[in-house]
């Protein structure tokens, strides 16, 4: 049986959905959703890898995954588990990486499919100018996910 819970995080409420099966999707919300109170047993353990991801403690997840897409969606999905945390791609370099160069609007539109918000990281793929393309979270949450990855933390002046 399906179970959902909703967390608080730095970049709002994020729903998560799986079952015995794995963690189907995870998704930031643009609404006043309320936290759960009770976490069902079956996402405790994807609660737990959020919130230590978001405190700085987790670099990568070791959750058991569900999503559903089609066998090219899922593919770009795989090819997103391995940008390295801290590191970045672009659309480009992806779609070459899944031996076709000339799929990247196929590989961008996946990408903005990915129904597994931070543990499948869409938001490490750039333009290859380097610039925040489109996010389906907004890409004030891109650019915080990034300078919260990075090696390099800006320092304030003040």
């Amino acid at each position: 049986m399906e179970e959902i819970c909703y967390i608080n995080s730095p970049l709002g409420i994020t729903k998560i959905v799986g079952d015995q099966d794995g963690i189907a999707s995870i998704s930031v919300l643009n609404s006043d959703e309320k936290p759960s109170d009770i976490v069902p047993e079956v996402l405790e353990e994807c609660v737990l890898q959020l919130n230590e991801y978001f405190q700085g403690d987790r670099k990568q997840f070791s959750l058991k995954l569900n999503p559903k897409g089609t066998v090219f969606q899922e593919r770009v999905w795989d090819a997103l588990l391995t940008i390295p945390y801290g590191k970045t791609t672009s659309y480009l370099k992806l779609s070459r990486q899944l031996g076709d160069e000339k799929a990247i609007r196929a590989v961008a539109n996946a990408n903005g499919k990915n129904p597994l918000w931070i543990i499948v990281p869409c938001h490490r793929v750039i333009g290859s100018d380097g610039s925040l393309t489109g996010y389906a979270g907004g890409l004030y949450r891109k650019q915080w996910l990034l300078e919260h990855e990075s090696p390099y933390k800006q320092q304030s002046l003040f």
